[in-house]
């Protein structure tokens, strides 16, 4: 697992040990990435953004959005095998000015203050997507017009109530939407 552009482009990421967490490929985070760069409805939106990084493990998804222009980004991870991992990653691309830790599970997160740019990457299957949203909303962490990054499970139904993404891929067991809060 490695960053994928920007300023950290190339570092080496750990992923937490153990089974729990499934790190997002390389490729598909490439992808996710590519969708936020390149689309018109997502103009500059890594500029300056705050990021929210949630289900967090290694890190890769807020630290690629810190390597491409990101101002900051809240993890919010619960496993303390993960956060160790994490805690090492953001150590090693010196971005602990920049980032910042919670124990927390994105289900039931603590209050927080608005972010811009929303990262999901739940356990595939376990409907998880849709619980967090309305518990992220409740807690203060989405900003006014946020964009939602998800990644789900290939066969995944979409969450009711968010409407038709903005735009959505599928890449091997992944399925990566986006929409606009």
């Amino acid at each position: 697992m490695r960053i994928i552009a920007g300023s950290l482009r190339g570092r080496r990421l750990r992923a937490p040990s153990g089974e729990a967490t499934r790190p997002t490929a390389d490729r598909v985070r490439q992808a996710l990435f590519d969708m936020l760069a390149h689309a018109p409805w997502a103009e500059n939106v890594l500029a300056d953004a705050r990021v929210l990084d949630g289900f967090a493990g290694s890190g890769a998804l807020g630290l690629e959005a810190l390597s491409r222009g990101a101002a900051s980004a809240v993890f919010l991870e619960q496993s303390g095998a993960a956060r160790a991992a994490l805690a090492a990653n953001i150590a090693a691309c010196r971005m602990e000015a920049r980032a910042r830790v919670l124990a927390a599970d994105a289900t039931r997160p603590p209050p927080g203050t608005p972010q811009t740019l929303i990262l999901l990457d739940p356990p595939y299957g376990q409907g998880l997507l849709t619980p967090t949203l309305t518990a992220l909303e409740a807690a203060g962490w989405l900003a006014p017009g946020a964009l939602i990054a998800a990644e789900l499970g290939r066969a995944e139904p979409l969450p009711p109530g968010l409407g038709p993404p903005l735009a959505e891929r599928r890449h091997g067991a992944a399925r990566l939407a986006i929409w606009r809060r």
